[in-house]
C-alpha cells in the first residue's frame, strides 16, 4: 500500500547572523544553511496495517508524512502510495487518503455537523447509496447520532474528534493518517476513539498511520512501530520484539506482614547480584525489586521474601514501551 524508497528531504533557507548589524549583513549575504530533516529512509506498509510512526520533536516524523501525503515533494528517492505517486498527483492521492489532526479540524466551525457532512459527500463525489451506508456504519461506531444537527462550533473537544474522524472516513480512504487523534480527551472518550479506529480499520481493510506521543494509543491501536530520529529510522518492527530486545528490566512489588523481619536480609548478597542489575527499596508494607529478568527470576524473589515473612499482595510490572522509546532517544539503538 505504501512504499518509501531512500526518501530523504533537504530544506534550504537563508543564512541568519545575530544582532542589527547581522541583520543587515543578511540582506545582501548568498549565503545559504542546508538541513537535511529526513535522511534516506525505506520501508513498506501493508493494505489494512496499522502502524505506529514516532519520533520526538524536529526528528523527521512529520515532514516524511508530509511527503507520504503529497504536501512536500522529497528532495531525492521515492513514495507511492496505493501506486500513486502523492507530489505529483495530489488530487488524485488526495481522494485516496483520510487526515485526522487532533489540534486542527477539517469542520465548517458555523455549520452543523450533518451540513458539513454533506457537503464533504459533494467534494469527494460519493454516491448516495455509499453514503448513506457509510454513515450509518460510522454513526454505530462513533455515536455522533446525538449531535449530529450541532453546529462544530457548540461541540466538545471529545464531540469533535470523533466527528472530524468521521468526515476523514466519509470518502473510505485506502490509508487513514492519525495526528495524536486522543489528544485532549478524557480516559473514556479515548477508549472509545481506539476501539473506533480497530473496527473502522477492521471493516474497511483500512491502512492507518498513527504518529502521537501518546505511547499507549499505539501499544493498543498497533502491532507494528517505525521510531524516526535525527531523519532516520532506528527501529521498525513489532512491539513485542523491541519489548523483548530493551525491555530487560521488570519490577515487582510485594506486599508483606512484617516488613521488620526484612531488614537483616541484603538482597544483593543473597542473589550475588550489583545494584546495576538489583534494586531493592522497601516501604512501611512493602518491598519492591527492579531487575534484569534475563538474570533473575520472580519465583526465587518471592521464595526469599517469603522466608522472612508472610506475603498478602504481589504486583508485577514489565518495561513499558514509554520507558524504552525514552531510552532509545537518548541513547540510540
Amino acid at each position: 500500500m505504501i512504499h518509501v524508497e531512500n526518501m530523504s528531504k533537504e530544506f534550504i533557507s537563508p543564512k541568519k547572523y545575530p544582532g542589527f548589524k547581522g541583520a543587515l549583513k543578511g540582506l545582501f549575504s548568498n549565503e545559504k544553511v542546508r538541513k537535511l530533516a529526513v535522511d534516506n529512509i525505506s520501508f513498506a506498509i501493508a493494505k489494512g496495517e496499522m502502524v505506529g510512526y514516532i519520533g520526538s520533536n524536529g526528528a523527521g516524523k512529520s515532514t516524511s508524512i508530509k511527503m507520504m501525503t503529497g504536501i512536500l515533494t522529497p528532495t531525492s528517492g521515492k513514495c507511492t502510495v496505493n501506486g500513486i505517486v502523492p507530489y505529483e498527483n495530489r488530487q488524485l492521492n488526495a481522494a485516496n487518503i483520510g487526515v485526522v489532526f487532533g489540534q486542527r479540524t477539517q469542520l465548517w466551525w458555523d455549520l452543523p455537523l450533518s451540513e458539513t457532512f454533506s457537503i464533504l459527500k459533494e467534494v469527494y463525489n460519493v454516491s448516495d447509496e455509499d453514503f448513506k451506508n457509510r454513515m450509518e456504519f460510522l454513526q454505530e461506531v462513533l455515536g455522533f447520532d446525538s449531535f449530529i444537527h450541532s453546529t462544530v462550533r457548540t461541540l466538545s473537544l471529545g464531540q469533535r474528534m470523533r466527528a472530524d474522524l468521521a468526515a476523514a472516513l466519509l470518502h473510505n480512504p485506502k490509508v487513514l493518517y492519525l495526528d495524536e487523534p486522543t489528544i485532549g480527551l478524557d480516559l473514556v472518550v479515548k477508549d472509545s476513539m481506539r476501539q473506533a479506529i480497530k473496527e473502522i480499520n477492521a471493516e474497511y481493510q483500512t491502512t492507518v498511520i498513527l504518529t502521537t506521543h501518546d505511547l499507549s494509543d499505539i501499544e493498543q491501536l498497533c502491532e507494528r512501530i517505525i521510531i524516526i530520529d535525527e531523519g532516520r529510522v532506528i527501529y521498525d518492527g513489532t512491539i513485542a520484539n523491541i519489548k523483548e530486545l530493551y525491555g530487560k528490566r521488570r519490577s515487582v512489588t510485594v506486599d508483606v506482614m512484617d516488613i521488620q523481619a526484612l531488614e537483616a536480609i541484603d538482597f544483593h548478597e543473597v542473589f550475588n547480584l550489583s545494584g546495576e542489575l538489583l534494586a531493592v527499596a522497601k516501604e512501611q508494607s512493602s518491598i519492591s525489586f527492579d531487575f534484569d529478568k534475563n538474570v533473575l527470576n520472580i519465583s526465587h524473589i518471592i521464595s526469599k521474601v517469603m522466608e522472612g515473612t508472610a506475603v498478602r499482595d504481589i504486583k508485577i510490572q514489565d518495561t513499558q514501551i514509554t520507558d524504552i522509546v525514552k531510552e532509545i532517544y537518548k541513547h540510540g539503538m
